[in-house]
């Protein structure tokens, strides 16, 4: 009896062992790593994938999806790419985005590309939240943006004829929650990558500027003229961003916080995340209330437009004067070379649009 009893022990253990051999085998996604531009592996550190979260087709191909699907709005009729349209760079044209209801916020969305070298992991304008993956979580619940629970979500998602099956793809179970849904919509956006401008294809030997291409880039760069690159980057820094905030003189007073709000440090008042200057020809209007809607308005407030506050960024060397001053060439010749930061490719390319 000792010995049949101990063979009836051994057979549960092999069965139990098969059942979660099994079970573990029939969860093997695809691995996806990012493709990573030349000029980026060779300027800039490699980008931040979380080990909680790496990179999959099929992570990926359920993040695309639940990025273009209104599902995630309390009534159905609002998705991520309402306010983040890939012909835009992944911003929204219109001066505020609304929300489902119609209501409007006071901020212009911001793009959404080389969101994987953000080092710091702030996001928003104000840098309110930690990690790509936390950022998702913030517009399904944001009584101005999608107005939902994630208890609803999750409940829609589950009763679904797909997701289930989808989730169980990427992530080896088909029980839908809130944190898998973030992962997989963080996944997808680290894949929107631009990297394929005019002036990325000048660094590489491929094309030449214009003289006024070529002089623009000269006053973008030059302390004595326009002076951008502390807060922009430079042809060493293919982010186009230093991804910090700054109080850049838009405003004497503060109706907006900005930063500050988030931190509690009025020294923090008025300051703001510096955008990435890539695919400024698709990302109007400008700045964090899209106030501006060309590029001449921007270079404006930087050449004359410039107005003291007691948080203003020190790079603000000649707020007392207004501004940098620029020539009308040298304004014509900057705005030329900011548009040979834009992407063409990355705009069209068709496995970021909702094929």
């Amino acid at each position: 009896m000792k010995i049949w009893g101990l063979h009836i022990g051994f057979l549960i253990v092999f069965v139990c062992y098969s059942c979660s051999n099994e079970s573990a085998t029939s969860y093997s996604p695809t691995p996806s790593p990012l493709d990573i531009p030349t000029l980026f592996e060779d300027n800039i550190l490699a980008p931040v994938i979380p080990i909680d979260n790496p990179q999959s087709a099929e992570g990926i191909a359920l993040g695309k999806k639940l990025f273009f699907d209104p599902i995630l709005s309390a009534n159905n009729t609002q998705a991520c790419a309402d306010c983040h349209a890939p012909e835009n760079a992944f911003t929204d044209p219109d001066r505020f985005s609304d929300g489902i209801d119609g209501s409007l916020g006071t901020r212009n969305s911001m793009p959404l590309f080389n969101l994987a070298w953000n080092y710091d992991e702030k996001f928003f304008w104000d840098g309110n939240t930690f990690s790509l993956e936390h950022q998702a979580f913030v517009p399904v619940t944001d009584p101005i943006e999608m107005k939902s629970t994630w208890t609803d979500v999750e409940q829609k998602l589950q009763q679904h004829t797909e997701y289930p099956n989808l989730f169980e793809k990427a992530f080896g179970t088909s029980n839908i929650d809130s944190t898998l849904v973030t992962k997989a919509i963080a996944q997808f956006e680290r894949t929107l990558i631009s990297s394929n401008s005019k002036f990325d294809n000048y660094l590489l030997g491929n094309i030449q500027l214009t003289p006024e291409e070529l002089n623009g880039f000269n006053v973008f760069m030059d302390e004595t003229k326009g002076d951008c690159f502390h807060c922009h980057g430079s042809d060493k820094n293919p982010l186009w961003t230093d991804n910090m905030f700054h109080n850049n003189g838009l405003d004497e007073t503060f109706t907006d916080l900005g930063l500050g709000k988030v931190t509690g440090d009025p020294a923090d008042n008025g300051k703001f995340k510096s955008p990435s200057l890539r695919n400024l020809a698709f990302t109007a209007p400008y700045m964090h209330d899209g106030r501006f809607s060309t590029l001449e308005d921007v270079i404006n407030h930087y050449s004359e437009g410039l107005k003291p506050s007691s948080t203003i960024d020190p790079l603000m060397k000649k707020v007392a004067q207004g501004g940098v001053g620029l020539s009308e060439e040298d304004k014509a010749d900057l705005k030329a070379f900011l548009l040979t930061l834009s992407d063409e490719a990355f705009v069209n390319n068709p496995e970021f649009s909702n094929n």
